[in-house]
């Protein structure tokens, strides 16, 4: 099946394998019918609330089966789903909500005052009355799901991505044809657009998502999964996947093959782990969230480990093409250094509410005529087609993981009272990449002299992934010669 619509795709196999299994979370099992019967049925009660092509419908709820059953629900009435993270601050969730301004918002939370909430059932029986709903059969460019990101502002930024941006992922004849049999694990936040890759990666092409139920990974739960609900794939950031290797190299036994990405790999674990598990298929992949989990994958090969640019990033997956330009705009010959940019099906509509950031990062006459987004991201193409990573243009870093805008963090600080000058610097880790974040103020009187108390506002503003490691205060900050902040004396501070 081609790049159409997500729950069009799952109601395919609803239809063609109704009793195959599509969900495992703990002692839930839902097959295709049930799941597609069951979604059909919470659709018809979304749509009564206000669920319609052109809306955009907020998702607060654990991972599990009634969230996967929830959003497949919005979907069938045409409308977008923004996945939220029950983790997040509720300055940040407020600050979400009010950027969508869904007709209702979806979650068992009772302390939402303001909003219009709708309650999924517990259970997955179909109450009837679904008759009359018919699902959504609009073109495919619809918007399907809204990633939320950091934003330079402090604001979050919304990403709008349409159905083939992931249905586009999962032809058959693509690097991520899944089909029934394969078993995924779901582990991903589900405002993570990763979310998608184990969510619809498996429920479109007929496999089984089984749900990881601690919040955060560890190698013994990938191991339990793996025996007892035979999983044989699975997706791990690079500083995970590091992690892994290092305390348990033995837990990826069983995985058919495992995709790792998020952040430049370290070719030591990679090798560690090739020369342990033989048998798995390591795929890098890359991509940022407006072109949907990857826009390139590569399957990691030994030598890849002692190539001179470490390991590449891969070829285009389908509907997508990655090109390499210049300041001027125009295409790098192989070998030669540019800025990374990605066009086709993959594309996200651009920002929520934000069109003139839209108009700065996607470019409307590329290449050819083509639509494309600047990555922001470095590369080259080598003399065989396949592309590389080499850095990135501007402030924005990984870590473990997480997409991070410094000045995201920095927008949040001068906002707490006291603060009056602050940076945010990334910390270098033993492997090349950024491990930890640090954050530097100044500031006036004694509000803000304790860093722990800092820290803790942080807290209740950002995401987890985006608070400080280091909160230091500092009696200026330095400068270089030409007048900006010194990060490097900042960061010799941690260690001097």
């Amino acid at each position: 099946m081609g790049a159409g619509l997500i729950h069009q795709a799952v109601a395919h196999r609803a239809r063609t394998e109704p009793e195959a299994p599509a969900v495992v979370d703990g002692t839930v099992r839902l097959d295709y019918a049930t799941l597609d019967a069951a979604a059909e049925a919470w659709a018809a009660r979304l749509a009564a609330a206000g669920a319609a092509p052109g809306t955009l419908v907020p998702v607060l709820l654990p991972r599990s089966a009634r969230l996967y059953v929830a959003l497949l629900a919005v979907l069938k009435c045409g409308a977008g789903y923004a996945a939220l993270d029950p983790r997040w601050p509720r300055e940040r969730i407020d600050s979400v909500l009010r950027q969508l301004g869904g007709p209702v918002l979806v979650t068992d939370l009772d302390d939402l005052s303001g909003w219009p909430v709708w309650r999924p059932p517990g259970d997955f029986a179909d109450p009837g009355g679904a008759g009359a709903f018919r699902a959504y059969d609009g073109p495919a460019d619809a918007p399907a799901t809204v990633f939320f990101t950091s934003g330079t502002s402090g604001t979050p930024k919304g990403v709008v991505s349409p159905h083939a941006a992931t249905t586009r992922l999962f032809t058959a004849d693509g690097p991520l044809a899944f089909g029934p049999g394969s078993v995924m694990l779901q582990a991903a936040p589900s405002a993570w657009d990763a979310f998608s890759l184990e969510l619809w990666g498996m429920l479109t092409t007929g496999g089984t998502c089984v749900t990881a139920a601690e919040d955060y990974l560890l190698p013994d739960t990938l191991r339990h999964l793996i025996a007892a609900c035979a999983v044989d794939h699975a997706w791990l950031t690079a500083s995970l996947f590091n992690l892994f290797t290092e305390i348990d190299l033995d837990c990826f036994r069983g995985l058919r093959s495992l995709y790792i990405g998020g952040e430049r790999l370290s070719t030591a674990h990679v090798d560690r782990f090739l020369a342990a598990h033989p048998g798995v298929r390591l795929v890098n992949g890359y991509g940022p969230v407006e072109s949907c989990v990857f826009a390139t994958v590569h399957p990691v090969t030994a030598p890849d480990c002692r190539a001179e640019r470490g390991v590449p990033i891969g070829r285009p997956v389908p509907g997508t093409a990655v090109h390499v330009l210049d300041e001027n705009g125009r295409e790098c010959p192989p070998g030669a250094v540019g800025e990374l940019c990605v066009s086709g099906a993959g594309l996200a509509h651009g920002y929520l509410g934000d069109p003139a950031l839209t108009a700065a990062r996607f470019h409307e006459s590329g290449p050819g005529g083509t639509r494309l987004y600047r990555t922001g991201d470095q590369g080259l193409r080598d003399a065989d087609g396949v592309f590389h990573f080499t850095g990135r243009t501007d402030r924005q870093v990984k870590i473990r993981g997480y997409r991070i805008e410094p000045e995201e963090i920095e927008a949040h600080a001068a906002r707490l009272p006291g603060i009056t000058h602050c940076v945010a610097v990334p910390v270098p880790g033993q492997l090349g990449n950024y491990d930890r974040l640090a954050l530097f103020y100044t500031s006036s009187g004694e509000a803000a002299d304790d860093p722990v108390l800092l820290r803790r506002s942080l807290g209740l503003r950002l995401p987890a992934h985006a608070v400080p490691d280091v909160v230091r205060r500092v009696h200026r900050l330095p400068v270089t010669a030409n007048g900006k902040v010194d990060r490097s004396e900042l960061l010799a501070t941690l260690t001097g």
